[in-house]
């Protein structure tokens, strides 16, 4: 069967080129709109009659970020929290996925699919009974509070998305393994690690960016103590209710994504191939 001609292909081909285009603008224009409101001058924000563009950008937003008190504070405890949340996820879903899919044990089926309704619940929902459970922990107004929770609603997903990971790479691989004298633990970290690592990096940008983003833990479990709220937090101190200063907010927010922006960056080629394994798989 002959192949279609180019010029028959061409028209489709533009038209999922120019959709494409049309998606990625419509995600970009809100980041872009922060960016440029976090440029702009007081005059311009307030403005009734806004427009895309600056004639006069500023640092003067980007400067009362800077001086707030406790914003280094907000953004060291951001990154012990979502690096924690990242490190310990990774950690624990790396195990448990090998010892669910390389062990054969009673009631292994069920507790894949308690994995999987954990990952359904509305987090919202859960939000009352974990402030009753960090309360009676006394982890209230502590980043414990902020990385258990993250910890517990990232492993789900890191340890399904894994069990693939660890399923594709041969049995015979192990079994070589132990011939040539190594120890279980050595073929789990020297030679099953590796091979896994771009799934590891796949389950960790997405843990990253919801420990780092997180809002509602912090305005839940974090009451009284503000030196362990975190870099969202920084937001309210910009948003009054009768004179917000939106250019603070939008120079808050745009300081607050550069590092998941970095982190992936960092992480991107890996995180690439890792979302190609999950789908091949």
């Amino acid at each position: 069967m002959n192949a279609p001609h180019p010029l028959v292909r061409r028209p489709w081909r533009l038209a999922a080129e120019a959709s494409a285009l049309l998606i990625a603008v419509v995600v970009a224009f809100p980041l872009y709109w922060m960016v440029l409101g976090a440029f702009k001058p007081a005059d311009e924000i307030e403005s009734s009659h806004p427009r895309p563009w600056t004639a006069s950008p500023s640092l003067d937003s980007f400067r009362r970020v800077f001086e707030q008190q406790e914003f280094g504070r907000y953004f060291l405890n951001s990154v012990i929290v979502a690096g924690s949340v990242v490190i310990a996820s990774a950690l624990i879903a790396f195990l448990a996925a090998t010892a669910v899919t390389r062990f054969r044990f009673r009631f292994r089926t069920t507790l894949l699919i308690m994995f999987l309704i954990a990952q359904m619940v509305p987090v919202e929902a859960l939000t009352i009974p974990l402030f009753f459970l960090m309360r009676d922990l006394g982890q209230l107004n502590t980043l414990g509070a902020l990385i258990l929770p993250h910890l517990a609603f990232s492993l789900p997903f890191a340890i399904w998305m894994l069990r693939g990971f660890v399923k594709a790479v041969p049995e015979a691989l192990e079994e070589a393994a132990y011939i040539d004298g190594a120890s279980r633990a050595r073929f789990l970290w020297q030679i099953l690690f590796p091979l896994v690592l771009p799934g590891l990096v796949a389950t960790s940008v997405f843990s990253f960016i919801s420990a780092w983003n997180d809002f509602l833990f912090a305005k839940s479990f974090i009451i009284s103590d503000t030196s362990q709220s975190t870099l969202p937090m920084a937001l309210l101190v910009f948003f009054k209710p009768d004179e917000p200063d939106w250019g603070g907010v939008m120079a808050a927010s745009t300081v607050m994504t550069i590092p998941v922006l970095v982190f992936f960056v960092l992480v991107q080629r890996r995180l690439v191939s890792g979302l190609g394994g999950a789908v091949k798989d």
